[in-house]
């Protein structure tokens, strides 16, 4: 982790917990955060669509932030069942996920239709969180490092700048898994998204753009993770769903 990099902790809730579940969780957190003078740290909760509403109104000056866990293109029109980028920052929301490999997988989302997302996202005022990674299969063919540049450079928003971009490194085969990337294998990855983000975006704003690490961070890994030059914090899954745990993680950060 860079000292000119401020870490990024962001909690990927996924299809998980009811408003009770939902209410408790941002509460714990925002008390916690709310006693932090100058955290080291971002932080951002991403519910489900249904909870963010609710989890903006507990969240709401504590200094956690509101993001989505994905968004539409277009800012509006006859898109059954889709949630604009505009809708999501009306309610709150300053971070949206994009891309993230359950979408990839389950919605056969392309790297351009990435793009359009995360430029979507940026043009309604929020920081894109755009996910890359590799599959198992990728990786054991020795594809890991192509595989991230070709994606990173398909789904990277035009207008991406160090402020409204974060790129997030999740290898698949480590996502829910328990598997989890060694810091060698971690940063080698993340040094190569740095280097190619150089070329797409120049040195200096690739010096500052955050890349997190998404694949099964926990409390016991999350220190040594983060410590690596080129991790500026994690996007967490299952360790976001519990608060304790998300915030041992926060602190690793900070």
């Amino acid at each position: 982790m860079s000292t000119t990099r401020r870490p990024l902790i962001a909690g990927n809730w996924k299809m998980n917990g009811l408003k009770k579940d939902a209410r408790q969780l941002s509460s714990q957190l925002a008390k916690r955060m709310a006693k932090v003078n100058r955290p080291g740290f971002d932080m951002v909760v991403c519910p489900p669509f249904p909870m963010l509403a609710l989890v903006a109104d507990v969240i709401k000056g504590s200094g956690v932030k509101l993001g989505a866990q994905d968004n539409h293109p277009q800012v509006s029109g006859a898109h059954t069942g889709d949630t604009s980028p505009a809708m999501l920052k009306n309610v709150g929301c300053s971070y949206a996920i994009v891309g993230h490999s359950e979408r990839r997988t389950d919605h056969g989302e392309s790297d351009a239709l990435v793009k359009a997302k995360a430029e979507a996202a940026i043009a309604a005022g929020m920081i894109a969180i755009v996910c890359i990674g590799e599959t198992l299969k990728q990786r054991k063919a020795g594809r890991a490092l192509s595989t991230n540049r070709k994606q990173l450079q398909g789904s990277l928003p035009q207008a991406a700048t160090a402020k409204n971009t974060v790129i997030a490194y999740e290898p698949v085969w480590a996502i829910g898994t328990g598997e989890v990337a060694t810091p060698a294998q971690a940063q080698e990855v993340h040094g190569a998204i740095r280097a190619e983000l150089e070329k797409l975006i120049g040195a200096k704003e690739a010096a500052k753009m955050r890349i997190l690490y998404g694949g099964s961070m926990k409390p016991g890994n999350a220190g040594e993770l983060i410590a690596l030059p080129d991790v500026d914090g994690g996007l967490v899954g299952g360790a976001a769903l519990n608060a304790a745990d998300f915030w041992a993680i926060a602190e690793a950060a900070g």
